[in-house]
């Protein structure tokens, strides 16, 4: 069952403290280039934890592939420089 962000509802849910360290993870290896790194730790985060993080965002307004898509041009933009 695919993610709907229109049925975000006010209580995300809870992210587990193991789930938030590899969703960082993910995140600082995306942020330096690292795919397989940031892959690895984000298929290590739980199901409810990742439901949690994903209804998080979308009560931002984005999706985790806008975010790692957004670090990806980041990274690129600096390398650049």
């Amino acid at each position: 069952m695919a993610f709907d962000p229109t049925t975000v509802d006010s209580d995300p849910g809870s992210v587990s403290l193991m789930a938030a360290g590899q969703f960082r993870d993910a995140l600082a290896a995306a942020e330096r280039g690292d795919y397989v790194d940031a892959a690895a730790s984000l298929v290590a985060i739980d199901a409810d934890s990742w439901r949690a993080i994903e209804r998080r965002l979308a009560g931002l307004g984005g999706t985790i592939p806008q975010l790692l898509a957004k670090l990806s041009a980041t990274t690129e933009e600096g390398a650049s420089k």
